[in-house]
C-alpha cells in the first residue's frame, strides 16, 4: 500500500527540515510526501533535492489560503492509497511506518490516529508544553494517551484515512477544529477508527507562551463550534478547564475568608508536577510543566467561555449562525 504524506508549511524550512531527515531515517518507505508551500515567504524548495533519492518528494507552492485548503489541496493531487497528515513542526521515529504497516496488516482499519511525545532532544521547554498537552491530567487524555474520557478523534498532527474516505465523507472545512470535525464525519459516515499508540510522533510544540496561550485559547473555542455543527459532540471533558478556571477563581475569592481553601489548587499544581518529574526526570522540567499547564487551562478555558457566552447565551455569536453553516458546506 502507498502512502501519501500531506504536509502544509508556512514559513518553517528549518522544521521541514528536521521532518524530511526523519522520514529518510524509516526503516521502511512505502510512501510519497507532498509539500504544499502556502504561501511562504520563507519557502522550503532548495531543501528537497537531497531526499529525493531517499523518497519520492512532490513540492507544490500556492497562495496563501489557510491549513484546510492546503491540506485539501494536497488531497487532491494525492497518488498514494491512504493520505497521511503531519504538521510541519513533528518528528518521526524510525520504526513509524514499519509499525504502521504492521498494524495495518493485523487489522486494517479505515481511518487511525496516533498520539504525540517529546523526544529526548527537546528543550525543557518543549518538553514542559509537551506534557501540558499529554497528560490525562490536563486534557483527560484525549489526544491519544492511555485514559481516555471520550471517544478518540485523530488530529492531523498524525492522522490518516483512505482514499474511500475522502471520497465518500469529502475535505477539511474552513473552520477551527477541522481535523476533528472531519473525524466526526468520517465515524458517522459508518468507518471505523483506530487509535494505534504505536505510530507516535515527536510534535516540537510551540514554547512561545504569548503563542501558546493563543493556540489552546483556539482549541476551546473550537469545541463551541463543533457543537453547534455536531450537536452532541461536547462532552464533560471538553468543558473541564473552563470549570477549572472558573472554580479556581471562586476559591481565589473565598480564600480571603478561608485560607486553607488555596490548599486546592495547589494540590492539582503538586499533582501536575510529580506526574512530569516522574516522567520526565528533570526538576526543571516538572517546574515549567505547572507554567505550560496554568497557560493550557487558563487559555483553552478563557477561548470556551467566551465562544459559550457569545453563541450558546448570548445567541450572538461572533459568526452568525448562516455564516458558520457557510463556511462549513464550503468546498
Amino acid at each position: 500500500m502507498l502512502y501519501s504524506i500531506i504536509v502544509p508549511v508556512y514559513n518553517r524550512p528549518g522544521e521541514v527540515k528536521e521532518l524530511l531527515d526523519s522520514l529518510s531515517a524509516q526503516t521502511v518507505k512505502p510512501f510519497e510526501l507532498l509539500i504544499i508551500e502556502d504561501g511562504s515567504k520563507e519557502r522550503c524548495d532548495h531543501l528537497l533535492d537531497h531526499y529525493r533519492s531517499f523518497f519520492t518528494v512532490r513540492y507544490f507552492y500556492k497562495d496563501n489560503s489557510g491549513r484546510s485548503d492546503t491540506r485539501n489541496y494536497g488531497m487532491e493531487r494525492a497518488e498514494g492509497d491512504y493520505l497521511l497528515f503531519f504538521d510541519s513542526d513533528v518528528i518521526l521515529p524510525p520504526a513509524y511506518f514499519e509499525k504502521l504497516e504492521e498494524a495495518m496488516n493485523n487489522g486494517y482499519c479505515d481511518c487511525f490516529g496516533g498520539p504525540d511525545a517529546a523526544d529526548s532532544s527537546f528543550s525543557d521547554m518543549q518538553k514542559a508544553v509537551s506534557h501540558a498537552m499529554t497528560s490525562f491530567w490536563t486534557t483527560g487524555g484525549i489526544r491519544g494517551g492511555k485514559a481516555v474520557m471520550e471517544k478518540f478523534c485523530p488530529r492531523t498532527f498524525n492522522m490518516g484515512f483512505s482514499k474511500e474516505v475522502y471520497r465518500k465523507v469529502g475535505d477539511f472545512k474552513d473552520m477551527m477544529g477541522e481535523d476533528i470535525d472531519l473525524s466526526i464525519r468520517i465515524r458517522n459516515a459508518g468507518f471505523n477508527i483506530r487509535l494505534i499508540r504505536e505510530v507516535y510522533v515527536y510534535h516540537k510544540r510551540r514554547i512561545d507562551m504569548k503563542r501558546f496561550y493563543k493556540q489552546v485559547n483556539n482549541f476551546g473555542q473550537a469545541r463551541i463550534w463543533l457543537q453547534l455543527i455536531h450537536p452532541g459532540s461536547l462532552k464533560a471533558v471538553h468543558a473541564a478547564p473552563a470549570l477549572m478556571l472558573i472554580t479556581g477563581a471562586v476559591l481565589l475569592a473565598a480564600s480571603f475568608f478561608c485560607p486553607w481553601l488555596l490548599l486546592l489548587p495547589l494540590f492539582y499544581m503538586l499533582l501536575i508536577f510529580f506526574d512530569s518529574l516522574f516522567k520526565n526526570r528533570s526538576f526543571k522540567v516538572a517546574s515549567l510543566s505547572v507554567v505550560a499547564a496554568a497557560v493550557q487551562i487558563t487559555g483553552y478555558g478563557m477561548g470556551f467561555l467566551k465562544a459559550f457566552w457569545y453563541k450558546m447565551i448570548l445567541k450572538q455569536p461572533l459568526e452568525t449562525k448562516e455564516n458558520l453553516t457557510k463556511i462549513y458546506n464550503r468546498g
